[in-house]
C-alpha cells in the first residue's frame, strides 16, 4: 500500500514533503505527494489576518485527510493552530531546522528603509529594533517574495531561515538570532499530521524525534495559555527546556519577555498562564487596532 501524503502546491511545501517521503521510503513505507490547493494559495492579495490566518492553510488538508483524500499531511509546524479537529493528531516531528528568521537585502544595510513583511510578529520585533524601518505588507511564497525583493519594490525582507536552507537557496543578507528576535512557536519544524489510525501512527512515529518534539510541545502550551492568535506579535522559543518568550505591541515600542528553564508540561502550562495575565492588555489592544473581535481569539501560532 502506498500511503497518500498531502501538501500544499509551493516549492518549500514540496520539498518538505519530499523530506517525509524519503524518510518513509527509507523505512520501507512507499509514500507519494498529493497537492492540496488552498484559499490562501491563490488569494495572496491581502494580509493573512484578514482570511483567517496560517490555519487557513492546514484546514484544507486537515479536510483532505477526514475526507480520506490523503492518509497524512505535511506542515510547516507553526501553521498548525492549537485547536485540532477529532480524528486527526499530530504523528510525527522531525528534527528541527533553524528557528531563526533571516533579513534578506541586496544592498548596505544601511540603506535598507523599507522592510517586506506581513508578520505582525516580525513586524514589531524590526520596530522596536530600529523604530525609522518602514515595514510594508508581503506575502506570498519565497520565490514570490525574492523577485519582489529583486525588483527593488522592498529594500529588504523577512524569511524563515529553515525555508531558504531546505530550498538550497543563499542569498545576501543575515540571520537574526532568535534570542533576540524571538520566533515563532514551532518556527523551523516539520510536522506530520495524520488519520487518527493506530497502524498509521505507528508508521509516521518512526520519523519523530524526540527532543525536538519536547521543545516544540513547551512552546506550544506556552502558546495556548497565553493565547492571541496569529494576530498577536508573539514570540516563543525553547532548546532544550530554555524558554524565551516575548510579546509586543503592535508598533513595538512596548515588550513583555520572560526567560525560564522548564522540565515538565505542567511548568510550561504555569508560565503561560502567568505570562498571559501579564499581556492581555497588549493582546486586547492589537485586536481592536486590527479590528478583529476578541470573541474569535484563538490559540494559533503567531507567525
Amino acid at each position: 500500500m502506498t500511503l497518500k501524503i498531502g501538501t500544499r502546491g509551493s516549492r518549500l511545501a514540496l520539498v518538505q514533503a519530499d523530506r517525509v517521503c524519503t524518510m518513509l521510503r527509507a523505512k520501507g513505507i512507499e509514500a507519494e505527494k498529493q497537492i492540496i490547493t488552498t484559499e490562501g494559495d491563490s488569494n495572496t492579495g491581502v494580509p493573512l489576518h484578514e482570511i483567517g490566518g496560517q490555519g487557513l492553510f492546514v484546514r484544507a488538508l486537515d479536510d483532505a485527510i477526514l475526507r480520506g483524500e490523503i492518509d497524512a499531511a505535511v506542515h510547516s509546524m507553526k501553521d498548525i493552530p492549537a485547536i485540532r479537529p477529532p480524528g486527526v493528531l499530530t504523528s510525527a516531528v522531525l528534527p528541527r531546522d533553524s528557528p531563526a528568521d533571516f533579513l534578506a537585502y541586496d544592498k548596505s544595510i544601511d540603506l535598507v528603509k523599507v522592510v517586506g513583511t506581513s508578520s505582525t510578529r516580525r513586524k514589531a520585533q524590526l520596530l522596536r529594533h530600529d523604530p525609522s524601518v518602514i515595514v510594508a505588507a508581503l506575502r506570498g511564497n519565497v520565490d514570490t517574495r525574492m523577485k519582489k525583493l529583486t525588483a527593488g519594490e522592498y529594500d529588504a525582507i523577512v524569511l524563515a531561515e529553515a525555508g531558504l536552507e531546505r530550498l538550497s537557496v543563499k542569498i545576501p543578507g543575515e540571520r537574526l538570532p532568535p534570542e533576540k528576535f524571538v520566533p515563532s512557536p514551532n518556527q523551523g519544524t516539520i510536522a506530520v499530521v495524520s488519520r487518527l489510525d493506530p497502524s498509521l501512527s505507528e508508521t509516521m512515529s518512526l520519523l519523530d524525534d524526540p527532543v525536538t518534539r519536547s521543545d516544540v510541545a513547551i512552546e506550544r502550551v506556552v502558546m495556548e495559555q497565553v493565547g492571541g492568535g496569529c494576530f498577536t506579535p508573539l514570540g516563543i522559543y525553547c532548546r532544550n527546556g530554555h524558554l524565551i518568550a516575548s510579546v509586543l505591541s503592535l508598533d513595538g515600542t512596548r515588550e513583555v519577555r520572560v526567560e525560564h528553564d522548564i522540565t515538565t508540561v505542567a511548568e510550561a502550562r504555569d508560565r503561560g498562564h502567568e505570562l498571559h495575565n501579564e499581556v492581555r492588555e497588549l493582546i486586547k489592544e492589537a485586536y481592536t487596532l486590527l479590528g478583529i473581535s476578541t470573541r474569535g481569539e484563538g490559540t494559533g501560532g503567531s507567525k
